[in-house]
């Protein structure tokens, strides 16, 4: 029989809220050695998720869609909405400033090996294990995959 993601998440994962102020978000990661936390709201539900790859646009900027100028006219030749949302990260002052809002959730009982593949084809690191109400009740990342499979 395959384990359940239950059996190896970490329960009672570290939460931040979207009006946490980033510094101190980074702090955590920084303290806890983690890459990601999950965002929640007051009343504990699931909104979103901050990670390392959110922080980055911190250091790195956004750079601004490449375009033509044509009879008075700015045609954009990539999605200027997709620059707003780069530009809005690199200059957020709190979590749900720079978080992704879009969060790929897994419930306790998916078998592990779903949630591996889900992982693996989101390319994400973690995944936010909640109940049915969007309540965070533990994290599953790749560290606890590949512990469980060495065991």
């Amino acid at each position: 029989m395959s384990k359940t993601v239950a059996e190896i998440m970490t329960p009672n994962p570290v939460t931040v809220k979207p009006q946490t102020p980033l510094q101190e978000a980074i702090q955590i990661l920084a303290e806890k050695r983690i890459s990601g936390l999950p965002v929640v709201d007051d009343a504990g539900a699931l909104i979103g998720v901050i990670s390392e790859s959110d922080l980055m646009w911190q250091e790195t900027g956004a750079d601004p869609p490449p375009y033509v100028m044509f009879l008075d006219s700015v045609i954009y030749l990539k999605n200027p909405a997709r620059y707003e949302k780069e530009l809005h990260k690199a200059l957020g002052q709190t979590v749900g400033e720079v978080m992704s809002d879009e969060p790929i959730t897994v419930n306790t009982d998916c078998n592990l090996r779903e949630a591996a593949q889900l992982m693996h084809e989101k390319n994400v690191r973690r995944l936010p294990v909640v109940d049915s109400d969007k309540q965070v009740v533990g994290i599953l990342t790749q560290g606890d995959i590949i512990r469980s499979m060495a065991s």
